[in-house]
């Protein structure tokens, strides 16, 4: 740089004087006034660069380039905000779906469950019914219409143990009916073979376990036999009757002897 280098000569004038030889004499020079060179100013940046403007429509493509941006960055925006809006009115309307369908879906389960549980609880009353009937059985002993052929006849027929006796009879005309013991029934037997009367009279008249005069309907259940082994029907009548029966049993066994057992 120039200023550098004149300030560089100058300096090494003062440090070193030039001698003249004038012959044998050196001559000093006359001293001199000290030259001060300028300090030379560097142009800074500023300086250097001359400020250029922006022409005016340079400076509106580039507003025109920022708000086009702008645009097109808030439509991105907004296509993606309606997209996800979209999206989540899709999502609520399939979730709705859904659950309405679920919701249908239970109250079908539900109505499933009430017909269910309705038949199970007729199946339970139904097994209620046969665990009755498989602890107690009912069985038909005698159905088969029977003649009596006047007052010198009798039927008879063994009343069964551990069973309850489930008498019907019906007949044409009047009879007698007597639930006899076995001590009772010979009783009744010495009374005719004795001579005492006939077989009408002394089958009814003597002891007797149950008895029903003079009926053409009988309806009644017999439980001394729960618990005993010991008797039996006997059936007459004054006059000629037809004797419809409708016998059964049920099985009913008791804890202890019953009637003329116990």
């Amino acid at each position: 740089m120039r200023g550098g280098r004149a300030q560089t000569t100058a300096q090494a004038a003062r440090k070193h004087p030039v001698r003249r030889h004038t012959g044998s004499v050196i001559e000093e020079p006359a001293p001199q006034a000290e030259t001060v060179a300028e300090p030379l100013l560097l142009a800074g940046p500023a300086e250097l660069a001359p400020t250029v403007r922006a022409p005016i429509f340079t400076r509106h493509r580039v507003w025109i380039a920022a708000l086009t941006a702008a645009v097109l960055v808030t439509g991105g925006g907004l296509a993606l905000l309606y997209n996800d809006d979209t999206g989540y009115q899709n999502l609520d309307r399939s979730l709705t779906n859904q659950n309405e369908s679920l919701t249908g879906r239970n109250l079908l389960l539900q109505g499933q469950l009430t017909s269910t549980a309705a038949s199970l609880a007729d199946a339970n009353a139904q097994l209620a019914v046969v665990t009755a009937e498989l602890k107690h059985p009912h069985l038909g002993i005698w159905n088969v219409a029977e003649s009596v052929s006047g007052p010198t006849y009798y039927l008879a027929a063994g009343v069964p143990d551990t069973f309850t006796y489930n008498l019907h009879l019906t007949s044409t005309g009047p009879m007698n009916v007597s639930i006899l013991s076995f001590d009772q029934f010979r009783a009744a037997l010495m009374c005719v073979w004795n001579g005492v009367s006939n077989t009408n009279y002394c089958m009814h008249h003597n002891d007797f376990a149950a008895n029903w005069a003079n009926q053409t309907t009988i309806d009644s259940d017999f439980h001394d036999s729960e618990g005993c082994a010991a008797y039996m029907l006997v059936i007459t009548a004054p006059s000629a009757v037809t004797v419809t029966p409708n016998v059964s049993v049920t099985y009913n066994p008791a804890t202890h002897a019953t009637g003329v057992c116990a």
